[in-house]
């Protein structure tokens, strides 16, 4: 019986680490987002989703957590460049970053989605 009780700890012990590494993968295919807005009376409305990587791939949205790993032909836009295809001066605070043909204008601190153009950079 007592060997029987460390044959099964030691077989525990040896498959932990792949358990664990499967967990760590999961993530990468799935994340949460968390959307946060203003319901026109005063109150904040905060809704809470899963989304794979590959349903989020060029659908931003308003008040989502901007990652620019799901971000394509990810970079920083200097907005006097596109004044003629509507981007303006970002508030402080905020830059403006391509995300594939669309300009999108994050907050720097958070990483929140202010405002989003789509096709903007074509």
């Amino acid at each position: 019986m007592r060997k029987l009780i460390l044959s099964a700890l030691a077989a525990t012990l040896v498959a932990s680490p792949l358990a664990v590494s499967a967990a760590e993968a999961a993530p990468l295919q799935q994340r949460q987002t968390t959307l946060v807005r203003d319901d026109g009376r005063g109150h904040t409305v905060v809704t809470q989703r899963t989304v794979s990587q590959a349903q989020h791939r060029g659908n931003w949205r308003k008040g989502e957590r901007f990652d620019r790993r799901y971000a394509s032909n990810y970079r920083q836009i200097d907005y006097r460049q596109y004044r003629g295809r509507h981007l303006y001066a970002p508030p402080r605070g905020y830059q403006w970053v391509q995300s594939g043909n669309d300009a999108v204008l994050i907050a720097v601190t958070s990483g929140l989605i202010g405002a989003v153009l789509s096709g903007a950079l074509r």
